[in-house]
């Protein structure tokens, strides 16, 4: 076979590979399975991938390799026939809390710009839509008027606001004009004596100009709207004398409260944008506030023990000051916080407000002083603090009582008030980012514009439907737009690569995937396999890293690595269609897919009745219906369901959240629910999550469980070492004394090659021991 119909691999060593040579056909299906530790991830990203990768970067210009990271040459002879390659892993796709699902595939760009082209702002005090027009669109509007209409052009210079106004009066009388209209009341001359009520609110307008609607105003009515516009700072009343008035703003303004916003345009929605985020949270959504559960920890001591705690051991002054509020109040401190009401409680964490509360403070040289002011309570006293403090070490301990919040200003919606009044179908753009992509697909698909709205929003509709078709294509139909990348599975962003490459349209190219399957249900599997092979019909190859049996089954080419792990593992046992594997008596997949081989379900489970268990009440986090949950200890319990069923948001949103929180006091923010059971019956809780274990190229196995330590020390007991003096750290290869000083412990040295990728050979000296 050339290599324009395979891909065509010679000599791969990398890792535990075997000095295999494979072809693997192009614009297939191919998965490459295997047990574990096999060498299937090494063929397929550390050989042909890094391959892939280098030979691209090695393709640009000297300036641009540069700034890129120099890739090392995997172990292999020789690789023809290689594609552009695009590697889609199981990881998360950004832990950046300003990333969301729309952001991540573009779609809520093309929201943006929908939103600054055909959205209808409102003033969000007053809910009336506000447009504006030019001189031109308001000097239609008139000539449309029925002919023989007299009408006033007058200028609003004030909209109720209180005072008397005299200077700007005097003003307008020195620009030349000589009739205004105050409160309704037309004043001709005489308009400069006017006394007006300082406590009142008053609305000025300066008369502009008086006519009839007729062609003959044609040259006129521009100019004295003109003026009209400039001395009302934008806005002009056109009166229909003995019918209405109506006002019209060459700005985004509200004719009645004078609300105004600046020019809608794509950046004000972006929650990244200082011109768009809400100023609170700075667009994130959440913030960082004092938590009354962290000040109050344990609610039944007594308010005199010490339950508040960042008061425990303080001044007397603080103590007499919440003892004369207790007094005014009618409780005591005597009492345990749980024994107080609401309102008592309230009192006393934010304050009397307005109230004036009597304080008799009496010191120790008896002297004393009777003061009335309101109590400042004891959030807002730790807030002033936090931000009058220059002491990192006062922040930090007030930092300790702070968790994060959904924002108060935006309630979580991280744009500015102002931003989120502007409609589309009485819908502002969180409304639809908060949909699941069904429901934006539905909504998108029923908006019923109007020509002229469909007109400019056509290509941009084109944009966001496919790309929420694409995603619905790969079983995400349930995530929400807003939802926070960080909080995605590895499977979840896995899809959300694949649907933007199908919607990137790009043909031709290697695509090299992680296990797609994991974390699917069977359900959503069929939808799975169509969007590979929908990516292969596009003449791109895909290669697979699989072990799930439809998937394998589905696919036209299999590689099969074994026979076993590691160093027993680095040869291809078969490779060729599905179906001529399932007849391979060698293959250990092969047996299992025969069901020669099979694991057998246990005949006989563990009783469940009795034992200790956590009671999980009222779990409304996500799209959880309030549920309740147990789950037995000392049991292995399987949590499963459907794809975006709500497994991940219970088990990790706030089950593990709420452990974290009970445990380790961390500030995170937990998901949402009544209350968790049975947490003092376990001592600890353990995340073991898709994440990379360590990242230092002095990592491996024996140091990161710990038992190196072990090994250290047992050959510092040895005779030798003592009789040497030696310690467990002359056995480490990080500190000076025991790691050979020539490569500093690495086991090789790095020869920098300039443009060309940097050479790696072992260590002379310690021969990379």
């Amino acid at each position: 076979m050339d290599s324009r119909d395979s891909i065509i691999i010679k000599g791969a060593r990398q890792h535990n590979l075997k000095n295999i040579s494979v072809e693997i056909p192009r614009n297939k299906f191919v998965v490459i399975t295997g047990l574990s530790g096999s060498g299937k991830s090494t063929l397929a990203f550390d050989t042909l991938y890094a391959e892939g990768q280098r030979r691209y970067i090695e393709s640009l210009s000297s300036y641009a390799r540069q700034f890129l990271g120099r890739m090392d040459k995997p172990d292999v002879d020789s690789i023809d026939g290689l594609s552009p390659a695009i590697s889609i892993a199981q990881k998360s796709i950004s832990h950046n809390p300003r990333s969301t699902v729309g952001t991540v595939t573009e779609i809520y760009d093309y929201m943006r710009l929908l939103y600054a082209r055909i959205g209808q702002a409102h003033c969000p005090e007053c809910k009336i839509p506000i447009q504006k027009q030019t001189v031109q669109d308001i000097v239609d509007k008139v000539m449309s008027y029925t002919q023989g209409t007299k009408i006033r052009i007058l200028a609003p210079i004030v909209r109720a606001r209180k005072g008397q106004f005299q200077d700007m009066l005097v003003k307008v009388k020195k620009s030349g004009f000589t009739r205004v209209r105050i409160d309704s009341i037309e004043y001709e001359e005489d308009f400069v004596n006017v006394n007006l009520d300082k406590n009142k609110k008053h609305s000025v307008e300066v008369i502009i100009d008086r006519l009839v609607v007729k062609p003959e105003i044609g040259n006129r009515l521009p100019a004295s709207i003109e003026t009209a516009l400039k001395l009302g700072e934008g806005i002009v009343i056109i009166d229909r004398i003995g019918d209405k008035e109506e006002i019209y703003s060459e700005h985004y303004a509200c004719t009645k409260c004078g609300f105004s916003l600046s020019e809608i345009e794509p950046r004000i929605f972006s929650f990244n944008s200082p011109q768009g985020a809400c100023t609170q949270c700075h667009g994130l959504g959440s913030k960082m506030e004092i938590d009354p559960n962290l000040l109050i920890p344990d609610k039944n001591k007594k308010i005199k023990d010490g339950a508040i705690a960042p008061f425990k051991g303080q001044s007397n002054f603080f103590w007499k000051m919440l003892s004369q509020v207790a007094e005014h109040y009618k409780f005591s401190l005597e009492s345990s916080w749980n024994k107080l009401n609401s309102e008592q409680q309230d009192i006393l964490l934010y304050g009397t407000g307005d109230e004036d509360i009597r304080f008799n403070m009496t010191f120790g040289n008896n002297s004393s002083y009777t003061y009335n002011k309101p109590y400042e309570g004891i959030i807002p006293l730790l807030e002033r603090r936090y931000e009058q403090s220059q002491s990192e070490s006062v922040k930090a301990e007030i930092m300790s009582y702070m968790s994060m919040i959904k924002c108060p200003a935006c309630a979580g919606k991280r744009l500015k008030k102002e931003i989120l009044s502007i409609l589309i179908k009485d819908m502002s753009i969180t409304d639809v980012a908060s949909m699941s992509i069904k429901e934006a697909r539905n909504f998108y698909a029923k908006l019923g514009l109007n020509a002229r709205q469909a007109q400019i929003a056509k290509e941009i509709l084109k944009e966001i439907t496919s790309r929420l078709e694409f995603l619905t294509y790969v079983g995400l139909d349930y995530l929400s737009l807003d939802r926070a990348a960080s909080t995605l599975s590895g499977g979840e962003s896995q899809r959300i690569n694949l649907a933007c490459q199908i919607g990137s349209g790009l043909v031709g190219v290697l695509y090299i995937l992680d296990e797609p399957s994991i974390g699917l249900h069977q359900r959503d599997n069929e939808k799975l396999l169509k969007t590979l092979e929908h990516l292969r019909d596009l003449n791109n190859t895909l290669v697979v890293v699989e072990h799930d049996e439809q998937t394998i089954l589905s696919a036209d080419y299999v590689i099969d690595m074994g026979p076993g792990a590691g160093e027993y593992g680095g040869s291809i046992v078969y490779e060729g269609t599905p179906a001529s594997m399932l007849k391979s008596g060698d293959s250990l997949t092969a047996k299992y897919l025969r069901k020669d081989l099979e694991i057998k379900v246990p005949a006989k489970r563990r009783e469940i009745k009795g034992g200790n268990k956590i009671e999980i009440k009222g779990a409304r986090e996500n799209n959880l219906k309030n549920i309740d949950v147990a789950i037995p200890l000392g049991k292995l319990t399987c949590v499963t369901g459907v794809s975006g069923s709500g497994k991940s948001t219970l088990i990790n949103e706030i089950l593990y959240k709420h452990l974290m929180k009970h445990f380790y006091a961390t500030r995170i923010k937990t998901g949402e629910c009544d209350e968790i059971k049975g947490l003092e019956k376990i001592d600890k809780v353990i995340d073991i999550d898709q994440s990379p274990i360590g990242r230092t190229p002095r990592s491996n196995p024996a140091t990161y469980i710990n038992v190196f330590n072990n090994i250290r020390e047992l050959f510092a007991l040895t005779a030798e070492a003592r009789a040497r003096g030696y310690t467990s750290s002359r056995f480490s290869f990080n500190v000076k004394g025991g790691r050979c000083e020539a490569c500093t412990g690495e086991g090789y040295i790095e020869i920098e090659m300039q443009f060309l990728p940097d050479v790696t050979v072992p260590c002379e000296v310690c021969k990379g021991r």
